[in-house]
């Protein structure tokens, strides 16, 4: 009988984000604190007779509150190469049957596609029994992005080098927000561009403010901060507007996941980010959801 698991795939956020200027290798050094939430994709991964071909979808999940075309080609699909990645290190293939529904935008800064591929890398692992290590897909997620290591455990942790150097910090602090989805591009390549062109690239990272900032019991709303904010909003100058609307709304700093476009705001406690995410909806017409910080949930088998 054909074995099946469900993982969910949490969206990450980056609670602060320190970004270097460009190295002699073409890359941004970083210095973040990232935790993962409980505003998921779900993937369904099912096994195959062997010698099967693997057989791959990706659709939106009806609770998705911002859409856009899933056009990429199957060789640009994280997940898809986060699998071939995984056969390559075990020596023989996987067939599996996989059904991504998504509810993380695409090229949000929230880490969807990234949380997905660390999805697949631990969903297989458990599916066929691997017993791959943890620094083992953690050195396979790292050939998929600077942001898929985190994702492999997830949680709360301090982030540096290109993504690769990930100190665990352990269940995140519990912590209310609201994440809000602009509907505007906010291309990471042109944003890190423009960040170059900015003053404040030559900056130095902030390591030592992160690392005191992530050994709080809480956070202040205005604590987050994100080196990126003001190239994201030059480069997307429709998502600042959001922002200004946002902030008159809620009274509260709103700060850029990633490298855009959505947002969040820290809130008090669950009602009051549940109150937020619906105003923002009904009278902003801006599709937000109230979410918390949380470990990485469990994978759940079937038989």
């Amino acid at each position: 009988m054909p074995r099946s698991i469900f993982i969910q795939a949490p969206a990450k956020l980056n609670l602060a984000l320190s970004v270097g200027a460009l190295n002699a290798q073409g890359m941004h050094p970083i210095s973040s604190w990232m935790v993962t939430t409980n505003f998921y994709d779900d993937l369904h991964l099912e096994t195959l007779p062997a010698k099967s071909f693997s057989l791959f979808a990706t659709i939106w999940n009806k609770d998705a509150l911002r859409r856009s075309e899933i056009d990429w080609s199957i060789s640009k699909d994280l997940v898809h190469r986060a699998h071939e990645r995984l056969e390559m290190f075990v020596g023989h293939e996987l067939p599996v049957k996989s059904r991504l529904e998504k509810r993380i935008p695409v090229g949000g800064g929230l880490g969807g596609g990234s949380s997905d591929a660390a999805a697949m890398l631990r969903g297989l692992n458990e599916l066929f029994s691997l017993d791959v290590s943890t620094d083992d897909l953690c050195a396979i997620a790292a050939t998929l992005g600077s942001d898929v290591p985190f994702l492999i455990e997830g949680g709360s942790a301090l982030i540096s080098g290109t993504g690769e150097e990930i100190e665990s910090l352990g269940a995140p602090p519990e912590l209310h927000a609201v994440f809000f989805f602009p509907e505007v591009p906010c291309p990471t390549g042109a944003v890190y561009k423009q960040f170059d062109s900015l003053s404040n690239s030559a900056s130095q990272l902030r390591a030592i403010h992160i690392r005191a900032l992530a050994a709080q019991q809480s956070l202040n709303p205005n604590d987050p901060f994100n080196d990126l904010a003001e190239a994201a909003k030059i480069i997307a100058p429709a998502m600042a507007e959001d922002m200004h609307e946002i902030e008159q709304l809620a009274q509260l700093p709103i700060h850029v996941c990633g490298s855009g476009s959505s947002l969040f705001a820290l809130c008090t406690d669950p009602m009051h980010a549940s109150a937020l995410a619906e105003a923002s909806t009904t009278r902003l017409h801006i599709p937000a959801v109230a979410v918390q910080t949380t470990a990485l949930p469990p994978m759940i088998p079937n038989p």
